[in-house]
């Protein structure tokens, strides 16, 4: 055990290096595991901040999507309106052209034969007919 307490001061700033040596190490240990938990914290938020702004785009561009779609069904639907209220103006249209052909064929007939009558009762050729409808007449 002499041997021992001759070696006591030569062991124990050793033994203190040993110890000082130990606690650093430890210390750079956890302040190293600190970096690293640090570092993927930082890279876990910056994905998740890449990818909430990629879902906002995606989410705009959808939304943009969305208007632009409901807004074309509504410019269908006005123009599907307007067809239909021409659609029935044309129809008006043709209904009353065919009434006012009907009306002018009747016309055209019913002085024919005045025409006529005036012919048998008096002996004299027939006035001519005004210039707007001597057309129809086809004399």
């Amino acid at each position: 055990m002499d041997w021992l307490l001759s070696l006591a001061p030569v062991l124990t700033p050793l033994c203190g290096m040993t110890g000082v040596l130990g606690g650093a190490w430890l210390v750079h240990r956890q302040h190293k595991r600190k970096n690293d938990q640090d570092a993927n914290l930082a890279e876990s938020k910056t994905f998740i901040a890449a990818v909430t702004t990629v879902t906002e785009g995606f989410t705009g561009l959808l939304e943009q999507q969305r208007a632009a779609t409901a807004q074309t069904l509504d410019r269908v639907a006005t123009l599907e309106t307007k067809q239909t209220v021409l659609e029935r103006k044309v129809e008006t249209l043709e209904e009353e052209q065919r009434q006012w052909r009907r009306w002018k064929a009747a016309a055209v007939d019913y002085i024919h034969q005045l025409r006529a009558m005036l012919a048998n009762l008096h002996q004299g050729p027939a006035p001519t007919a005004p210039r707007e409808i001597a057309e129809d007449l086809g004399d």
